[in-house]
């Protein structure tokens, strides 16, 4: 029984005295999480040796949940993109086992169920997919949501919920959380699994409190998730990601409250200068 929990990037200001250097920043965030959103893959496909250290910094059973890049789904909105897929699927090769899935961030535009089905059928077999969609029609149109969830189970993919259920919930209290609510979609929260491998990404607030009162619904899924024998993997977002590392493994910790028997996240890498105190 194994649950994932990460953070959408594995280095950020708050969360070291003094910046390490490039080689160790994964390796220091593998210790507090076992899983990461590969955002930076979005804007651009990384070198392959880029990838390599990546790989070096983690353990096998670490988890790359990787975003497809923008020139796939955005640009070229699935079509035409061989040569796209083939160079990112190079690069990201050295992963191994570590690329728990592809993650098919799509626009909030796209509803081309065809389309997306073409697509998830030309991966290749052992790729894992999941698919975050945006358009508000999937939700709220029953007939959609049962027709998105026909293409997906077809192919074997996951169905990635993004909740700000929460960082809607009220005013925006501070500049950071206007600036979330400005870009974040909001959508109804949706805690269907498809498959076996559930991925869900949830955006608390700037307050603790209301970010851990928000994610209850989630403790109770997740649970259920495990003791059905899946294996989810759950990403904290707040508006400025400063606890998100924090946040994530009391998460698991959580969880495990509730199941004993729950694998423990390993020992946070002390980073911080030792005092005599």
């Amino acid at each position: 029984m194994r649950l994932y929990v990460g953070c959408a990037m594995w280095q950020h200001p708050n969360w070291q005295e003094k910046p390490l250097p490039p080689a160790e920043r994964l390796h220091n965030y593998a210790s507090w999480c076992n899983a990461v959103e590969g955002n930076t893959t979005f804007y651009a496909t990384p070198h392959r040796r880029t990838v390599e250290s990546w790989s070096r910094q983690t353990d096998p059973d670490f988890r790359f949940v990787m975003k497809l890049p923008r020139t796939i789904t955005h640009d070229r909105r699935l079509t035409g993109i061989d040569d796209e897929m083939t160079n990112f699927l190079d690069a990201i090769e050295p992963l191994g086992r570590r690329l728990h899935a592809l993650w098919v961030q799509l626009p909030a535009s796209f509803v081309s169920l065809p389309t997306l089905a073409s697509f998830l059928d030309g991966l290749p077999a052992h790729y894992r997919c999941a698919v975050e969609v945006r358009h508000p029609v999937f939700f709220e149109n029953p007939r959609a949501t049962a027709q998105l969830e026909s293409v997906l189970e077809a192919a074997g993919a996951e169905w990635i919920p993004f909740d700000t259920t929460v960082l809607f919930t009220g005013p925006a209290t501070s500049p950071a959380e206007a600036e979330a609510r400005a870009k974040k979609p909001h959508n109804p929260r949706r805690t269907r699994a498809l498959t076996e491998f559930p991925i869900v990404r949830y955006h608390g607030r700037d307050d603790v409190a209301a970010t851990v009162a928000g994610w209850q619904p989630w403790i109770d899924t997740t649970v259920a998730w495990l003791r059905e024998g899946r294996s989810p993997t759950i990403f904290i977002h707040t508006p400025d990601n400063a606890g998100s590392r924090t946040l994530a493994r009391r998460f698991h910790a959580e969880v495990r409250d509730r199941l004993p028997d729950l694998e423990p996240l390993p020992d946070p890498i002390p980073t911080d200068p030792m005092t005599l105190f």
